[in-house]
This record gives structure tokens, sequence and C-alpha cells, in this order.
């Protein structure tokens, strides 16, 4: 048996899918996959904790590393008692990685009965920008997209193996396409994709550059109901001169105007953004201007990452704000976001929705809001729920005829 344990984006979720047939395919049992994340020092302290708990709890097994941090810092992995082998971002999807005599090509995509409703399909990789806090390029390579031809084989296969649920990932998914013949953006991939597999019943994007959703990706997330009504926006701060410190590409302005676009189109869309607490240089003001920006673009889903410098990066140069700053920072910006999803998730109460059930009694809106169901449904399939009430956190909802 092979147990990987994984970290950080959900492309690495989608990439541990993909380990776990690898290390199948060439006959890998007893061993413990761990697929790091690099983003920040606690998801690399939180990836060490669980490889010495991993010797600890299977003394016998073989510890593998991999993922980001073990690509960017191979010897640090490789000096750990407890580890085995250490394998780049490259080669931990290879089945030839985990045994030499190994040729097995991989399986196909995972099959109805793996426990999980909503699948993960990769349609790019790598990343072209230089954020100054981002080690990530480094680990990944530039950006590569997939061929449409090939992602709408995949989501078929997917869907025709009992997935209801499809969410597009990569490193920077709003880069797609221009590294391909014809340059198809986001938004022109997104159409065709629908179209080709009309038996998808949802579609969910992964992160977005506001300022780069393009008009297509606009048009379709207006007219395609399958298409889900829940965007998660890359904003990062809401003070311009952090994010120019930060080298994104929007503005503070982007990213309220992408927030009143998407609510104009679908009113009921849910929105949720990564903000970083504490950036270097970063002031009260400048803070609060992104404690704002949880109100000012109704942000329901608000994921918060205290800065941490990574070495190697423009970013951990800079002038740094005090540890304990930043840890109540992020605290303010976690309430901040808490508060609005309870906001939120009131406002839902007594409407209906259609819910992907991911689990016994568990499930996910069509906006994302977590689901507690009242009255039994079967997983893997996605039902029309009245919600009844809510807790702050969850939904819960009844089936309706």
């Amino acid at each position: 048996m092979v147990d990987v344990v994984t970290f950080g984006c959900r492309l690495n979720a989608f990439e541990s899918e993909i380990i776990a047939r690898a290390a199948a395919a060439a006959g890998l049992a007893d061993a413990v996959v761990v697929n790091t994340c690099a983003v920040t020092a606690e998801a690399e302290r939180q990836a060490r904790q669980a490889i010495r708990r991993a010797r600890r709890e299977h003394p016998g097994a073989r510890i593998v590393v991999t993922g980001c941090a073990a690509t960017l810092d191979r010897q640090r992995y490789a000096a750990m008692p407890e580890v085995d082998a250490v394998l780049d971002n490259d080669a931990k999807l290879r089945p030839e990685s985990y045994s030499a005599a190994a040729s097995t090509p991989l399986p196909g995509p995972p099959a109805r009965g793996t426990g999980q409703a909503r699948a993960y399909l990769q349609v790019q990789q790598g990343c072209d920008h230089r954020c100054t806090f981002c080690i990530i390029p480094y680990a990944r390579g530039p950006s590569r997209s997939i061929p449409i031809g090939a992602l709408a084989e995949q989501a078929r296969a997917l869907t025709a193996a009992g997935h209801p649920e499809i969410v597009l990932t990569g490193v920077d998914l709003t880069a797609y396409g221009a590294d391909l013949p014809g340059r198809p953006t986001l938004g022109q991939m997104v159409r065709r994709l629908l179209a080709a597999v009309p038996e998808l019943r949802r579609l969910r994007l992964s992160s977005l550059d506001p300022v780069e959703i393009d008009d297509d990706l606009w048009d379709v997330f207006a007219r395609d109901a399958r298409l889900m009504p829940h965007l998660h926006l890359s904003l990062q701060a809401g003070d311009d001169l952090i994010l120019k410190r930060m080298k994104r590409r929007h503005t503070r302005a982007d990213a309220i105007a992408a927030a009143r676009r998407a609510r104009a189109l679908r009113p009921e869309v849910a929105l949720g953004a990564d903000l970083i607490a504490g950036f270097p240089t970063e002031n009260d003001d400048m803070f609060r201007r992104s404690l704002d920006l949880v109100a000012e673009c109704g942000l329901a889903f608000v994921h918060v990452f205290p800065y941490s410098p990574r070495p190697g990066t423009p970013a951990a140069r800079m002038p740094q704000v005090p540890p304990a700053v930043v840890r109540e920072r992020a605290a303010r910006l976690r309430r901040a976001g808490e508060a609005a999803l309870a906001a939120a998730l009131r406002s839902r109460v007594g409407a209906t929705d259609e819910v992907l059930i991911e689990r016994p009694g568990r499930g996910r809106s069509a906006c994302y809001a977590a689901v507690r169901l009242a009255s039994p449904a079967p997983p893997g399939t996605v039902q029309r729920l009245r919600f009844t009430e809510t807790d702050g956190k969850t939904l819960v909802g009844v089936v309706t005829p």
C-alpha cells in the first residue's frame, strides 16, 4: 500500500493522484510519499513534521519526499534520517522514478469508488511571472499548457468514471494557451471544453488573476450555468504600492472591478481570494486597505497567508514586518473573512441550490459553500437542496422534490 500525503495547492492534489498511480504501476508497496509545498515556511514545517510522523507510524515503510519544497532544496530533505528518497516535480509523475525496473504506462483516470465526487484536471503548469514573494516558478518552471483536445479527452474519461464535477487547475491558470499554436485563451478553452463534453455537469475554476480574465471567459461565465458561480481571485493585497512591490499585474481598482463584473453577470456568485498579511514594508494604512478589500469585493472565502520570507526571492531582502505584527494582521484578516462567510451563508438560508454530495451527509453547493444534509442523499450525485439554517460556517440543507 502507498499512502500519499499532500500539502499545498489543488495542482498538488491532482498530482498526488498521478503519484499514487505511478507508484502502483511501479509495484511500490508499503511506502509513504510526502508531496510537499514551498509557498510558505509554515507549509515546509508541516511537511517535515509529517515526514517524521510517517516514520514513527510506519517504521518499516519507504519514505519518499517530492513536490516543490523537495525540488527547491533537495539536500535538506535528503539529509533527514527518516527519508529514503527525494524526487523533483518532474520525476514524481513517472513510474520509473519509483522503480528503476518499471516501465508500465499509467492506468486511466481514477474510477468511481475512490470516494472523490470531484475530480481535478491540470490544464497548465509553471509560471512566467516573478512575483517578488513567490518561489514556485523556480520549482515549477515556465508556463506550459495542455492542448484543448487532450483536455477534452481527459474530461470525458473523468465524467465517464462518475465525476459530476471537474476543477481546472494550474499554477497560473489565466496564462493558459500563450504557448500553444493560435494562443487560445483560458476562456476559449473553457468554452470549447464545455461544448466538447456536454455530459459534464459542473465545471469549476481554481485561482484566477483578476486582470487577466479574458472576455471569452467572462462571456461563458455569464452564459453557461455549468461553469460554477464561484470565482477565486489571486489578489494578495489591497494596497497599490504593496501590489507594485509584490510585482503583481493588477491594482486595487482592478480587483474591485473584477468582483463587480462577476456579480453583475451572476448575482448569485460567491467570491474568494488569497490575501497575504504582513508583506515587507506594509504599514497600518496599507494593511487597512487589504482588510477593507474583503468588504469592498464581497469576499466570502478568504485564504490568508501570513507572509514568510522565502530565501532567494526579492521580498526576502526587503524591510520585514515584525513576526508578531504579521500574526496579528493575519488573525484580523481571518476574522474578517469568517464574518463575511457567515453573512454570505445567512443570505442563502431559504434559497435552493444544486449540491454535489461529496460523502455521506456532506456536500458543496454550486457557490462552494459547505453543506450538511438534514436528509440522506447518495454520495457522488448532485441534488437540489433547500437551505434551512446555518451555523456561520456550514449551511444545512434538505433535499427538495
